[in-house]
């Protein structure tokens, strides 16, 4: 990726937080890399590098600024807008991709040679897969220093290195200073919250709406899944080593997270899907500056700013609700789902398939463990007729599509190739470019995707003195190419 030097550093003159997570200042007169928004003083040009990611300048010889803590800086909002081999890996690696199954793990999910994926982020990130693995690992281990009493060797593994003195000199190269120093640090904020709970701060690039996404969140909550309460959303989780709740609570300048793991070493995979859930890397100033350039949508913009795009944090529970959702009301689609969940209810404890602790399993029982993850494709598939309350044509497509998932020819997964995905699911009898559509848009995370045959949407463009035809609302809707799916979100709350 090539980062212009007077754009960067006029961003950092100006310390503009927008460009959080996008590029990296290194200062080579003082050894340190940071974030542009850096309140310290803005650095001599001729000491001045710009980096792609916060691996390149630790490659670099770099080590995290303490002022400005950099790797707790918004995700860059590229890897949820590219669909390319980049895009898809960097969310792989986020979602602890390389930390279980190693990097031939993410180049045989990708569909590359090792070598290949290597040259390809190497090219755009400055870093390979390994060292971008590690520069996470690295965020991982700081966390679950300053906000647990964990012993280091516990952390260690817990983060993904491979041995404690692994562990100990990555975190002196990083941020030059011992594990010991950073848990005895005045920034440190522990939890009291039992095992396995760990409370964080998830940033995000202003401005949010945070009511609209708690509104979204609601109006679709799964009972037993998932509620917001008094401007908490809270769910549960299927991680990849057992099953976990999140509490995410929007606040000025950053959600805050209260994470209740059974097993630590998926503390990275929860970061990533909380964050997408509530689209926190994206860049709202992009997309509200393409919608409001619409005179029909620029009172919308102006009055709700920073109106995100919920994601989802399972594939599979995003794919149900869209099919079961075809044509029926929010309320009926909750409520066959719910019966669904309820006839394949499985004990939180028998989820984690023995990973968690007795104890950790009592602490997820005991603050509030009545939320589960969603049912898993296996599960869907187990289900007797008597489970899916619904035509049976629409039965057998749920069935089809969980055996694509189960299977592994299905890919929901944010690291899944969109058009491949789309084009599998159109093959499905039963699902149409609604359904794949909705996928696309809240599994996948396509930002570019447009219903125009959405009831909802058709309503709320009427709203707003808009064709309500379908072809003419979908050529319209062309003026909003990049960021469509935003304005889908947009024309439902006008609805």
């Amino acid at each position: 990726m090539e980062l212009d030097f007077e754009h960067c550093y006029r961003a950092v003159d100006s310390r503009d937080q927008r460009f959080d997570g996008w590029f990296y200042t290194g200062v080579t007169s003082t050894g340190i890399y940071c974030r542009p928004s850096c309140p310290a003083t803005t650095p001599k040009r001729h000491n001045v590098r710009f980096f792609p990611s916060a691996a390149a300048a630790q490659g670099a010889g770099l080590r995290a600024c303490r002022r400005c803590r950099p790797e707790v800086a918004p995700g860059s909002p590229q890897w949820d807008v590219r669909a390319d081999v980049v895009g898809r890996a960097m969310r792989l690696i986020a979602d602890g991709v390389v930390d279980r199954h190693g990097v031939p793990g993410l180049a045989a999910r990708l569909g590359y040679t090792e070598r290949h994926l290597h040259r390809m982020l190497r090219d755009e990130l400055g870093a390979g897969p390994l060292a971008l693995a590690r520069a996470q690992r690295a965020q991982t281990a700081r966390i679950l220093i300053e906000t647990t009493g964990l012993g280091m060797a516990e952390i260690a593994f817990a983060a993904g290195f491979g041995s404690v003195r692994q562990f100990n000199d990555t975190i002196r190269e990083v941020y030059a200073a011992a594990p010991s120093e950073l848990r005895n640090s005045p920034g440190r904020r522990p939890v009291d919250g039992g095992a396995g709970t760990i409370g964080l701060r998830l940033a995000y690039r202003p401005p949010l709406h945070a009511a609209a996404l708690l509104d979204f969140l609601a109006l679709r909550a799964l009972p037993g899944v998932e509620e917001v309460r008094d401007g908490t959303y809270r769910r549960g989780l299927r991680l990849p080593h057992g099953p976990a709740e999140v509490a995410l609570t929007p606040v000025a300048g950053h959600v805050a997270a209260t994470l209740r793991l059974a097993d630590l070493r998926d503390l990275a995979p929860a970061v990533a899907r909380c964050r997408r859930l509530l689209d926190l890397d994206a860049d709202p100033t992009a997309v509200d500056g393409t919608l409001a350039a619409d005179p029909a949508l620029a009172a919308r913009v102006a009055a709700e700013p920073g109106v995100r795009l919920p994601r989802a944090v399972d594939g599979v529970e995003m794919l149900l609700r869209a099919i079961v959702g075809q044509q029926v009301s929010l309320a009926s689609a909750r409520t066959t789902i719910a019966r669904l969940l309820a006839s394949t209810a499985t004990a939180v404890d028998h989820e984690d398939g023995g990973h968690a602790t007795g104890a950790t399993r009592r602490q997820l029982h005991d603050h509030g463990g009545l939320l589960r993850g969603f049912v898993s494709a296996e599960e869907l598939l187990a289900a007797g007729d008597d489970a899916f309350r619904m035509p049976v044509a629409r039965r057998e497509t749920i069935r089809a599509v969980a055996r694509g998932v189960a299977e592994g020819n299905l890919d929901l997964d944010p690291g899944g190739d969109r058009e491949e995905t789309v084009r599998r699911l159109l093959a499905v009898p039963g699902i149409g470019a609604w359904t794949a559509g909705y996928v696309a848009m809240r599994a996948l995370g396509d930002p570019d995707v447009f219903l125009p045959t959405d009831l909802a949407v058709r309503r709320g463009a009427a709203a707003l003195g808009l064709p309500t035809d379908p072809t003419a609302l979908d050529a319209y809707a062309r003026r909003w190419r990049p960021w469509r799916s935003y304005a889908v979100i947009r024309l439902w709350r006008a609805a």
